[in-house]
């Protein structure tokens, strides 16, 4: 297929112009529907009269319904938009960015969602739909998954849907909450991953960080011994990645502690864990739940993280190499193959 695409790239590269600016309106207004053409416009960064007119044929070719609520994808619609996924990333080269990533980061499987969640939000929901997709080829039936929180993992319960061929799995929440909202936290996260995937959930119903002393006591309570044995018994652990210093000021960090970790260069954090450019741990903030140690006893470990801001973030984390699934974005993608040697 590389074959072909170079050679039509040199022969036809107004064709494959339009096929990628169809599929992108295709995406877009699967992810926005109902939506109207200015909406579609300015979310897509294209002209109205190049919207109109391509919107136009891709209603004579029944991919796309117009009613007075907004436009949105028909069956057959939906059906070229998975037929078309493949071919379009090896057209932008997101196929050739997959493997680079996965020979460097020495991984699994990676998946690179086109554009940069930076840039758009629909890159970080098409990350989430990514996750959910793995899940669905990967999960066996009463599998128990271990989730984190944080706005990417809101992302793949926001996507996630039944799990027809992985009945009774249970989710539970890698660890405590955040203190941050709601909709963020690893037991809301969790709940609602469970609850659109037909499964069952279980709760943690621990404050993070917490002080030595108090870990010492929460860990012994039978309800919550239960849970945490669950947890590091998952099959398979879905979390996010994030920014050192973003981390530690969403978690009302002592400004003691958040110049040392400033002092320590620590650009990325995953599990309460801080890690500097070399991937070596440089802070630990006492958690109940999940602990990189942990990790090993899982069968998967998929991190979720997007881009480009947070390549730094990513390239720290996979150093000590934690994980064995990498799904992401171009944004970061492009700047972990080019700007961070391991």
């Amino acid at each position: 297929m590389r074959a072909l695409i170079d050679l039509q790239k040199k022969l036809f590269p107004d064709v494959l112009e339009i096929m990628q600016r169809r599929y992108q309106l295709l995406h877009y207004i699967r992810l926005m529907q109902p939506v109207g053409r200015r909406a579609l416009s300015e979310n897509s960064q294209l002209a109205e009269r190049t919207v109109r007119s391509e919107v136009d044929f891709l209603s004579k070719q029944g991919a796309v319904d117009i009613t007075s609520r907004g436009m949105h994808l028909t069956y057959e619609g939906q059906a070229i938009l998975e037929q078309l996924a493949a071919f379009i990333k090896d057209v932008t080269g997101i196929k050739v960015l997959e493997q680079q990533l996965m020979d460097k980061l020495k991984l699994d499987d990676v998946v690179v969602i086109p554009g940069d969640s930076d840039q758009s939000d629909w890159v970080k929901q098409e990350m989430g739909k990514a996750c959910v997709e793995y899940l669905k080829a990967h999960l066996q039936s009463r599998e128990t998954v271990a989730i984190t929180g944080g706005s990417t993992m809101a992302a793949v319960a926001e996507m996630m849907t039944p799990l027809e061929k992985a009945s009774q799995c249970m989710f539970v929440p890698a660890r405590g909450g955040l203190g941050e909202r709601v909709e963020n936290q690893a037991n809301t996260i969790c709940a609602e991953m469970a609850k659109k995937a037909r499964g069952d959930y279980r709760l943690l119903y621990v404050p993070d960080p917490l002080s030595e002393e108090s870990y010492q006591t929460i860990i012994e309570e039978p309800s919550i011994k239960e849970v945490l044995d669950m947890i590091r018994n998952a099959g398979m652990v879905v979390h996010g990645i994030g920014e050192a210093m973003t981390m530690a000021e969403r978690r009302k960090t002592p400004t003691s502690q958040l110049e040392l970790i400033h002092e320590r260069q620590a650009v990325g954090e995953a599990f309460g864990y801080y890690f500097n450019q070399s991937g070596e741990i440089v802070h630990k903030v006492r958690t109940v739940g999940l602990q990189l140690e942990d990790l090993a006893l899982a069968e998967d470990v998929i991190a979720v993280a997007g881009g480009k801001s947070k390549a730094r973030a990513i390239a720290s984390y996979f150093q000590p190499g934690q994980s064995n699934i990498l799904i992401t974005d171009e944004g970061a993608a492009s700047e972990l193959v080019k700007g961070y040697p391991f």
